[in-house]
């Protein structure tokens, strides 16, 4: 099994249990045997539009069955498939086509799109993008009159793969500001999901009710692919709205549902959440951004029935580590768990070069079968993998006596806003284009729901004033709503630094605590 492609995966389960119900939307239940042959009636279509081995492919839509679809066929034709957040705008949709060499877009709801056309147009209208044809997801299909046409099609382009070429790219933010695109292979993905299996106890009779995204390593790893493996339904909501997912819940009496931090409180601040309403619910794998203690203990006590894991990953390599069954309330509180099998963690002093002792504090490393082959395009000298396979997260940590790895923060200057990476720098260039706008600096300041929340320190022209109003509906147009700063703090002067740039890190003392004070006299 931890040789198999998702297409051998897939083959396999129609085989051995067609009539398994393994998708289900708010309408449809799909069986593996539907799936299977679907999946290849997609391939034929993404075929007659030049899909092929090594086509680059990206995806960008909603989780839906239709994604799902989407993604099985272009995987089984070998394509090399580029998964993109659908809450971007076009202008940067276009920016991730570009830095991903992608020719074939696959595309679904997407937040910012009214008019497909017009919103394409403007896609491909991105210097660079290299855009030729275009595939749509985004209205349900049905296709089983013409399932017959599957034998067919499969002997037709049906090909041997390898477990260990690259089968997906996942873009997240780097030191620049510009996309970078972690290249995994089918090993990665499957082995990963594997680990997860074990460490969440799965068997067939759980059900999963999917809220994470697909295009995020979260709903790949620890979702869907681990669900594929154990032969779990998976079921797949119109939003994820909290009423949603409660009534859900009750009807379908999911046993595990994944999420981040952020998620979980709006569900708890539901006025139709109690227990009861999710007793079914036997695990969750909370990832994506750290939760406070006191968001923990909140959650363990309004949702006693479910046991939460707490874990610490990256796209670039996932997961590391994860607490477990049976670990102390300190060890869920206050740590991300211990390395999972085959993972290796040190930590470093960035100083020194030298490996950290027990209980001191360093950058994290990791290293083992899960490990990405690198980044798209990059240059050797601009990728965090050294010599030896060590990856260097950036990330600040330390292991204690019991093995257990503590998440204490983050070197690079990355916002995570509720699971999202927002890049300061390019908030800054969007802020910066306003009128009246000097200079700006955008740093990461603690906010109570999302975790973390961006705000834009602004030195603006001589005699200009500010509307915010109108600053957050230009943005608006070039920065996904999940990037647009939540607060804008006016400044006179910055403080500066010898060599006479913005001193970063007096500025964001400065913001947090104006922040805090505006937040108390609310």
């Amino acid at each position: 099994m931890e040789n198999e492609t998702l297409k051998d995966l897939l083959a396999r389960r129609a085989e051995e249990t067609p009539d398994r119900v393994i998708l289900k939307d708010e309408r449809v239940s799909y069986t593996w045997q539907y799936v299977e042959k679907a999946s290849w009636i997609v391939a034929e279509e993404l075929s007659k539009i030049g899909v092929k081995s090594g086509t680059h492919v990206g995806i960008c839509g909603e989780n839906s069955v239709g994604w799902l679809l989407t993604f099985f066929a272009a995987q089984k034709l070998g394509a090399l498939v580029m998964l993109m957040n659908p809450k971007q705008t076009a202008e940067e949709i276009g920016k991730v086509c570009v830095t991903g060499d992608i020719t074939c877009l696959c595309y679904g709801k997407i937040s910012s799109m009214e008019h497909a056309e017009d919103f394409l147009a403007e896609v491909r209208g991105v210097e660079g993008c290299r855009i030729e044809n275009v595939y749509s997801f985004r209205e349900p299909v049905d296709y089983t009159a013409r399932l017959v046409e599957y034998e067919g099609i499969r002997d037709r382009l049906d090909q041997w793969m390898d477990p260990d070429a690259p089968g997906v790219v996942l873009f997240t933010s780097g030191s620049t500001g510009r996309p970078r695109g972690v290249i995994l292979s089918h090993y990665n993905l499957v082995n990963a999901a594997m680990v997860q299996v074990d460490l969440m106890h799965m068997t067939e009779q759980d059900r999963e009710l999917l809220i994470v995204p697909l295009f995020h390593i979260l709903g790949l790893v620890v979702c869907l692919y681990p669900c594929l493996l154990v032969n779990v339904p998976l079921f797949l909501p119109d939003d994820i709205h909290s009423a949603t997912v409660i009534r859900i819940m009750q009807k379908e009496k999911c046993t595990l549902m994944h999420s981040v931090p952020t998620m979980i409180l709006t569900l708890l601040n539901n006025r139709d959440f109690s227990p009861e309403a999710l007793e079914s619910l036997r695990c969750t794998y909370l990832a994506g951004a750290a939760a406070g203690e006191a968001q923990l203990r909140m959650f363990m006590e309004k949702m006693p029935r479910n046991h939460f894991m707490i874990a610490y990953g990256l796209s670039e390599m996932a997961p590391v580590s994860v607490t477990l069954y049976g670990d102390t309330e300190e060890h869920l509180l206050h740590t991300v768990g211990r390395p999972v099998k085959n993972i290796r963690v040190r930590i470093l002093d960035r100083k020194t070069k030298e490996e950290c002792t027990t209980g001191e504090t360093g950058e994290i490393l990791v290293q083992g079968y899960n490990l990405m082959a690198g980044y798209y395009k990059l240059p050797l000298e601009d990728q965090i993998i050294d010599d030896e396979g060590w990856l260097h997260t950036g990330d600040m940590g330390q292991i204690d006596t019991d093995g257990y790895l503590h998440f204490l923060g983050r070197y690079k200057e990355l916002i995570i806003r509720g699971g999202e990476n927002i890049m300061p720098s390019e908030v800054e260039t969007a802020v910066s284009a306003l009128e009246g706008v000097d200079q700006v600096k955008v740093v990461g300041v603690p906010d109570a729901f999302f975790g973390e929340a961006v705000a834009a320190c602004i030195r603006l022209l001589p005699g200009v004033t500010w509307d915010e109003e109108r600053a957050r509906e230009s943005l608006s147009k070039t920065l996904a709503r999940f990037k647009i700063p939540k607060w804008f703090l006016l400044y006179e002067d910055f403080p500066m630094l010898g060599s006479g740039k913005i001193d970063g890190v007096a500025l964001g003392r400065d913001a947090r605590q104006r922040v805090e004070q505006i937040v108390n006299h609310l």
